[in-house]
């Protein structure tokens, strides 16, 4: 298996709405952008799949240090940063961001609370808005403006996340809501762990929505139209997770209870058709 299909692989088995807007790209773009996709996927399993924190943080220190080799003009070892390499180089992706990605999840060994959104914000860089930055630089882009585009919609992604996943992460003793809106809600840690649904959470969960949805409006409207054909693979990420965010709403924010997803051929109807609308959006507009 070469270090292309690895990548190919951990993408596809994940079923991320990531891997939808992907097929759309050119191919070059496309491995390299599923090679980034591959390498989040890595360095979360450790957190997630490895039970000690103290073997977890020596697995991403091994992280760190294979992310730099092709920096130093090193061959890496694992297939991962092998796909990267290229793709370092050609769309100039910095090594600090890669770095900052490994922080973040190194965040979810030392923290399970967070006491306000504006400490959430770190967190929710380092997993999501870096993302978002590397993956605009893969996609290309001629205006500044779309690097804080990127920058929102990587956020207004995490916060999605977080709304969606709020149950199976109490689950695992982690609190991604900030704690002073859970105190100003008065929903406890223990009824996420339960599951208990209450006219009190549904109002948190709702707040949660709104916020997220003002990161969308905010990413887009910053998006200049000489990088919209370039970034169509973020538009249509952005439409698969609005779409969550519509699903949870119509759903009465009961995410206690189930976890609100989309199917796959959803998220493809979705992908296809905002392809489509850009195309027409350049053919009606054109540069």
């Amino acid at each position: 298996m070469t270090p292309d299909e690895y990548c190919q692989q951990r993408a596809a088995q994940s079923g991320s709405s990531f891997y939808y807007s992907f097929r759309f790209l050119p191919e070059e773009r496309r491995r390299a952008i599923t090679a980034l996709y591959a390498f989040c996927r890595e360095v979360d399993d450790v957190v997630d799949e490895v039970s000690e924190p103290s073997v977890a943080r020596v697995k991403l220190e091994w992280w760190r240090e294979e992310i730099a080799k092709p920096y130093q003009d090193i061959e890496p070892a694992h297939p991962v940063v092998k796909a990267l390499t290229g793709p370092m180089a050609r769309y100039d992706l910095p090594l600090e961001y890669f770095q900052e990605i490994i922080d973040g999840m190194a965040m979810d060994l030392e923290y399970n609370r967070y006491p306000d959104f504006k400490s959430l914000t770190l967190y929710c860089y380092r997993v999501a808005s870096v993302v978002g930055l590397l993956s605009a630089r893969i996609f290309g882009y001629q205006d500044r403006r779309t690097l804080r585009y990127a920058h929102d919609l990587g956020l207004a992604f995490q916060l999605t996340n977080i709304l969606r996943d709020v149950r199976e992460d109490a689950l695992r003793g982690r609190l991604y809501l900030p704690e002073d809106e859970m105190a100003r809600f008065r929903v406890s840690f223990e009824e996420l762990v339960e599951g208990r649904s209450s006219d009190r959470s549904r109002a948190l969960f709702a707040f949660q929505a709104q916020r997220a949805r003002e990161y969308y409006r905010r990413a887009l409207a910053q998006l200049p139209d000489c990088d919209r054909p370039a970034q169509t693979c973020g538009l249509v990420m952005a439409a698969i997770y609005s779409a969550t965010l519509d699903e949870i709403e119509r759903d009465g924010y009961r995410v206690l209870e189930h976890r609100v997803s989309l199917t796959p051929i959803r998220k493809l109807w979705i992908a296809w058709r905002t392809v489509r609308r850009e195309r027409r959006r350049r053919a009606v507009c054109p540069s």
